[in-house]
């Protein structure tokens, strides 16, 4: 296998991404960065107004309506790259849901429904993934799956955080060394990125609090939240062939949140 150029490692040049949950906050941001460094993105999300926005400022990015807790809305979004590129080389999933923070309010049907957006989708979007036909001219790394879990899949952030977000994003980083084992041998890699507490959409009420802001920053070693861009390198380490010989690992990026 011969090696690329560095100055090539982090293209994404020629090949597909499907990125879920890209309406908005961290999955805006991932379509975007993919589609900067050259690859075709399919961004999903139910939000279809703000995926065309997304769009307007790329034309490599291309909005597809969709409920990732509905199969047959998976499905589509996976047909619909395929049929417009022939390719699926890069997914990311990153749609997700919360429940209740207090175990205690969760009702099992809710539960079940935070698994089912969170662990259950991307199982079912990896699946669609690895099974598509593997395209001319693939990358030296292959195929790669990246599930965005959470810091809350490795520890316990109460008071914050609740049981069926942190069972989900704790068992997507099972999904993901389960899935390497199993698909390694065909080249498809499959990794998990763990970002901390990023300013986005969903943590607006927990940055807008005094208290609050104060308790991530006395508990990260950056003392301090993260900025979207923060993660841009970890994704297009994990999308491209920079990680050609990496698969079935949890990339944290926190400000070291987990090493307290």
């Amino acid at each position: 296998m011969s090696a690329p150029h560095v100055a090539e490692l982090f293209s994404l040049q020629g090949r597909t991404a499907i990125v879920t949950g890209a309406s908005a906050g961290l999955g805006a941001r991932f379509a975007a960065v993919l589609a900067q460094a050259g690859a075709t993105v399919f961004a999903a999300a139910r939000r279809i107004d703000r995926l065309k926005e997304l769009a307007g400022s790329d034309a490599r990015i291309h909005p597809v309506a969709c409920d990732v807790s509905l199969e047959a809305d998976r499905t589509r979004l996976a047909e619909t790259a395929l049929a417009a590129t022939g390719r699926i080389d890069i997914l990311v999933n990153n749609a997700a849901t919360s429940g209740e923070t207090r175990a205690e309010d969760e009702s099992p049907d809710a539960f079940a429904d935070v698994l089912g957006v969170n662990l259950t989708a991307p199982f079912h979007l990896a699946r669609l993934t690895a099974e598509a036909p593997v395209a001319a001219g693939s990358p030296v790394g292959g195929r790669s799956i990246i599930n965005v879990s959470s810091i809350l899949g490795l520890v316990s952030a109460a008071p914050l955080g609740g049981a069926s977000y942190s069972a989900s994003k704790a068992g997507l980083i099972g999904l993901t060394r389960e899935l390497a084992g199993q698909w390694g041998r065909n080249g498809t890699r499959v990794n998990a990125l763990a970002p901390g507490w990023f300013r986005t959409e969903m943590t607006a009420d927990l940055f807008g609090d005094e208290r609050s802001s104060r308790w991530v920053e006395r508990n990260t070693l950056l003392r301090r939240g993260g900025d979207g861009h923060e993660l841009d390198g970890a994704l297009l380490f994990l999308a491209s062939d920079a990680s050609s010989y990496c698969t079935g690992q949890v990339l944290t990026v926190d400000g070291g949140w987990t090493a307290r």
